[in-house]
C-alpha cells in the first residue's frame, strides 16, 4: 500500500513539474513584439524632417554673487551655553549630540587627543550636549573643517550660533 502511495505521490510531483515548465515560443513572440515596437519607433523618428535651427548670441552680464560666509540657510541655528569655560564663535562643527554629558565629554576628550580644541557646549531649550570640534568667525573655514572631519565622522554638521 505504502509502495503504491509513494509511487503516486512520485507521479503527481513529476506531472506538476513539467507542467509548470515555460516555453521557448512563449518567449519568442514577446521579443518579436517588442523588437517591431522598437523598430516603429525608430523608422518614425527617422521619417521626421529636421526643422533649421537658428543660433541667437546670449547677452552676458556680470552676475552678482554673495559672499559664502553669508549663506548660512542649510545651518542649523541654536543658542548654545559652553560648559568648559571656553569661547565659541559664530560658526561651529558638531560631531556629536548627546544627551548624557558624560558621553559628550568622552568624544571631547577623543578630539583634544587628537589636536582639535573640541569643546563641549548645551542648548538649553533641548537640553542637549553639542560637541564642538572647531570653531570659526567665517563660514568658508567651517566647512573646509567639516568636510575634513567627514573622513572621521561622516555626521559632522554646521552649527550657527545665536546670541
Amino acid at each position: 500500500m505504502k509502495k503504491n502511495l509513494l509511487m503516486g505521490l512520485a507521479l503527481v510531483a513529476a506531472l506538476a513539474f513539467v507542467s509548470c515548465k515555460s516555453s521557448e515560443s512563449s518567449y519568442k513572440k514577446a521579443y518579436e513584439k517588442a523588437k517591431a515596437q522598437e523598430m516603429a519607433r525608430t523608422n518614425t523618428t527617422d521619417q521626421v524632417e529636421t526643422a533649421p535651427v537658428t543660433v541667437t548670441p546670449v547677452v552676458t552680464t556680470t552676475p552678482v554673487t554673495t559672499p559664502v560666509e553669508a549663506n548660512t540657510a542649510n545651518d542649523r541655528q541654536e543658542r548654545l551655553t559652553v560648559m568648559n569655560g571656553g569661547t565659541l564663535k559664530a560658526f561651529n562643527v558638531v560631531c556629536g549630540s548627546f544627551s548624557n554629558v558624560d558621553n559628550a565629554n568622552n568624544l571631547r576628550n577623543t578630539l583634544v587627543a587628537k589636536g582639535y580644541s573640541a569643546q563641549v557646549a548645551q542648548n538649553p531649550e533641548t537640553g542637549m550636549y553639542r560637541v564642538i570640534a572647531s570653531s570659526f568667525d567665517d563660514r568658508a573655514s567651517a566647512v573646509q573643517s567639516r568636510d575634513q572631519l567627514r573622513g572621521t565622522y561622516p555626521d559632522a554638521w554646521l552649527l550657527y550660533r545665536t546670541y
